[in-house]
């Protein structure tokens, strides 16, 4: 065949220059590939015209071809495999053009239902060192085989292809990064909008129903169940249910440690995916497999690494779950263990505070109110046998006792409210309430006492400091009541360096300092525990015979 004259060549590589820039914008590989053969082909005249794109193993991942019908193409066993001169052209950075393919060396067969081919352009599509694809052309139309031409031609779209694809490829990575990004995003908020609910709570069953709540909706799944560790047993007993066909699910509600899928994910530790629930031998609740469920996962719920229970998924489809929602319910289920574990913790101490402060109660009680009752008894005994004998003993005796128990009564309301102590009224302003506090005190103990305001106008302090300076009053003139023996009790009240202090003052017997613990016991700790809390202080001077004072303080801010 002719060879073409150089106005023909300049103008053909002119109409592919023009061609190919249109390539390199082009960011749908699919597309992409399917101009860069209909292009090759319509260049140099083939019937067949072929592009595949290779992977770092060189498997084809993308095959796109011309000129054969569809049902050609459905009648062949197999895509093309790489193998004789398609083999060749993959390893080598080199141009293959014959005019015969059967009579090539290199020729390894065509498979069943092949149309016939003769001539062939292979062409490498190469970036630096590394070839992308390759470019083949079979049967030269009009001509017994390729030309020098073509192949200079086909050399220069493969340029400009090379430059295209990477380009294709360069934006699908920065797509998928994009996307990868914003599913961490979404993952992350998830993450932080759970841990913010969970962790304001110290409600074991709003912590699990929020918890179930966002997993269920944020994956599309229609039942969740979280199982919980009977504390000191091997058993995990369903504690909440949320979603579809309660009763499928009730019909198992305990699973030992090892037994089913939850008991299995409590043993090993680790999240467990079940794809096909008719057919898993861990599956012990067939009544779900009735109700149309077909997947599951469960998630070890952790606190230190322990597992304080299970949550598991259900759903109505064969859903598989990616390494990346692995990944999040784990860390979910080492959010919500943890939440719920610190939820027990609360719970026990809150019950350990409550049985110091019964012992605490029942000692004083018994070292006081009970033993003056005893004292009046044996009081009262003598009277009884003196009565006839010495009236006059008797009658001081008697009113020694009556005095006796009115001061028993104060005790006993004293200790009534101490245990049911007085709330701040909303309505009334700090100082109102300390007022009425100082009202109850001097009516129940018969102590005198007052308060000195060295604030000017109102007292500017958010709600939880208030409150914690009323109960420090609260707490130390309950003391006063019950240890001190004073007469007079006195608060104070001022402004500075930012804080807001109040002291309470008595005249009291006062008491060891290095035994502060003793002679106060819970209330002391409570004391200390709600002004650090405030981010404030409290300090505390006695001394036996020279009275005590409580001085605490909170920030203004």
């Amino acid at each position: 065949m002719a060879s073409k004259t150089k106005k023909e060549l300049e103008e053909q590589i002119g109409s592919l220059y023009q061609a190919s820039k249109d390539l390199v914008g082009d960011f749908s590989l699919e597309t992409l590939l399917t101009r860069i053969v209909r292009l090759a082909q319509a260049q140099v005249q083939a019937e067949y015209a072929a592009l595949a794109i290779r992977n770092e193993k060189g498997e084809v991942v993308n095959f796109i071809h011309s000129g054969m019908s569809e049902e050609e193409l459905h009648l062949l066993p197999h895509p093309p495999q790489g193998k004789g001169l398609l083999g060749e052209l993959q390893q080598k950075h080199e141009v293959i053009r014959i005019s015969n393919i059967i009579e090539d060396s290199r020729y390894s067969g065509f498979p069943q239902y092949h149309p016939a081919m003769t001539s062939m352009l292979g062409v490498p599509i190469t970036t630096g060192e590394k070839i992308l694809g390759q470019i083949y052309l079979t049967n030269k139309i009009g001509g017994a085989e390729f030309t020098l031409d073509d192949e200079r031609l086909m050399k220069t779209l493969a340029a400009y292809a090379a430059v295209a694809i990477t380009n294709t490829q360069l934006y699908a990575n920065i797509v998928e990064q994009d996307e990868a990004l914003n599913q961490q995003y979404e993952d992350l908020t998830l993450i932080y909008e759970l841990a913010q609910g969970i962790s304001s709570t110290w409600n074991i069953k709003e912590i699990m129903s929020l918890t179930l709540k966002k997993v269920l909706y944020y994956l599309e799944v229609e039942t969740g169940e979280i199982f919980l560790k009977d504390r000191g047993e091997n058993d995990l007993r369903l504690a909440l249910l949320r979603g579809d066909d309660f009763e499928a699910f009730y019909t198992k509600t305990v699973f030992r440690f090892g037994d089913g899928v939850v008991g299995k994910v409590a043993g090993l530790n680790k999240a467990l995916v079940v794809t096909n629930l008719a057919t898993d031998p861990r599956i012990l609740r067939p009544a779900i497999v009735k109700a149309g469920f077909r997947s599951q996962v469960a998630i070890p719920l952790l606190a230190a690494r322990e597992v304080v229970g299970v949550m598991n998924l259900s759903s109505k489809t064969e859903r598989p779950y990616s390494i990346r929602e692995l990944d999040l319910l784990t860390t979910i289920g080492m959010w919500a263990g943890t939440a719920i574990q610190n939820a027990r913790l609360q719970e026990q101490t809150k019950h350990i505070a409550v049985l110091e402060e019964r012992e605490r109660i029942g000692m004083d009680l018994h070292d006081g109110v009970i033993q003056s009752l005893y004292s009046l008894g044996l009081t009262l005994d003598y009277v009884k046998a003196i009565l006839e004998e010495d009236p006059e003993e008797s009658m001081e005796k008697l009113n020694f006792a009556t005095d006796g128990i009115n001061s028993t009564i104060i005790d006993i309301r004293t200790y009534i409210s101490d245990l049911r102590p007085r709330q701040m009224q909303e309505n009334l302003s700090f100082k109102e309430n300390l007022e009425v506090l100082l009202q109850e005190f001097r009516k129940n103990s018969q102590i005198t006492a007052e308060i000195e305001d060295n604030i000017e106008g109102r007292l500017d302090l958010n709600y939880n400091n208030t409150l914690t300076l009323f109960r420090i009053a609260q707490e130390s003139l309950s003391n006063t009541a019950r240890h001190s023996k004073a007469q007079n009790a006195e608060l104070k009240l001022w402004e500075e360096d930012s804080q807001i202090y109040l002291e309470i003052i008595d005249n009291g017997e006062g008491f060891n300092i290095d035994k502060t613990e003793a002679n106060l016991g819970h209330g002391l700790a409570n004391m200390q525990r709600r002004t650090r809390k405030a981010g404030g202080g409290i300090q505390i001077d006695s001394s036996p015979g020279n009275g005590t004072k409580v001085i605490a303080w909170v920030p203004k801010e």
